[in-house]
């Protein structure tokens, strides 16, 4: 039997289906409850899948309880990030088509063939979408919807959840960013805009999620708190960067403009502030035209 109609093997799979190879990749850092729950799920609904679980300098039984469910493990001497995880992960990977998922019981295995089913219909990547329901805590899901509407705005197309980190890829298309991913958790927006900027379909489809086993969230609210607000620097700099500093250097410029008006009205002379807001919409500006062109550069695939 086909999973969703897909073509990608489950344990029932039939010889003579249109068969592509599946990884599925789940970085790790203390996560053995988590991955006592999802390993088994996995590989009863996914058995000729190769299912690779990247140990993240885990100081628990990790590796232990995935090595014991039958799975490759890749594991780090020590904790190198989210991200890092991903991208070794996903260079190890053999399949055609990458998963990648939670190791925190959050993500149901059951929802994969949704993700496979939609990838088929044309789509390069598929992000399985939460709702409100499925966000952390109200502040999580406040930030969420914002960094969506401002990818939504740069892209110009609905984006459901940037920072989702359940979804489905063609693994030759995803392997080209690698370079650009970080190594923390924020590769999500990284890739989802990547592959808007290469011009790589992507789709979204809409999954519950269920609630962590294990350990608590690795995201500290103080210290990823800051690094969340650079996402939104991120979004922009990943895509276009002069569609953000445009529109500042155009807020400082009128500022400027408007204090000088009112000095000289005032007082017949044009101020020093005057002068830093114009010379800031100048700076500004430049900023993004080299960015701009930083950018291109970063997407350039020679021949």
């Amino acid at each position: 039997m086909q999973v969703g109609g897909s073509g990608y093997h489950s344990d029932s799979a039939q010889p003579g289906n249109n068969v592509r190879s599946l990884s599925i990749i789940l970085p790790a850092k203390n996560e053995a409850e988590g991955l006592r729950r999802t390993l088994p799920a996995l590989r009863q609904s996914f058995a000729d899948a190769e299912i690779i679980v990247v140990n993240d300098g885990s100081t628990d039984d990790t590796a232990t309880v995935a090595d014991q469910a039958g799975v490759r493990v890749l594991t780090s001497p020590y904790s190198m990030g989210n991200g890092a995880a991903i991208k070794r992960g996903a260079r190890a990977a053999s399949g055609e088509v990458l998963v990648f998922m939670d190791a925190d019981g959050q993500h149901n295995a059951e929802h994969i063939a949704a993700l496979l089913s939609k990838l088929e219909d044309g789509y390069d990547m598929v992000v399985g979408a939460r709702d409100a329901s499925g966000q952390a805590n109200f502040s999580r899901g406040l930030a969420n919807g914002f960094y969506n509407r401002l990818a939504s705005w740069m892209t110009g197309h609905k984006i459901h959840d940037l920072t989702s980190g359940f979804r489905a890829v063609r693994a030759g298309k995803f392997k080209e960013f690698l370079h650009l991913l970080p190594n923390g958790f924020s590769y999500p927006t990284t890739s989802t805009m990547a592959f808007f900027r290469s011009a790589y379909p992507v789709a979204y489809v809409s999954i519950p999620v269920g609630k962590r086993v294990g350990t608590n969230s690795h995201i500290h609210p103080i210290k990823d708190g800051v690094r969340f607000l650079l996402i939104i620097f991120k979004i922009a700099s990943l895509y276009s960067p002069l569609k953000l500093f445009v529109p500042t250097a155009a807020l400082f410029f009128l500022a400027g403009m408007g204090w000088y008006g009112w000095t000289f009205v005032e007082a017949g002379r044009f101020t020093n502030m005057s002068m830093l807001l114009l010379s800031a919409s100048v700076i500004v500006f430049l900023i993004g035209l080299v960015s701009e062109q930083i950018t291109n550069l970063a997407y350039r695939r020679d021949g």
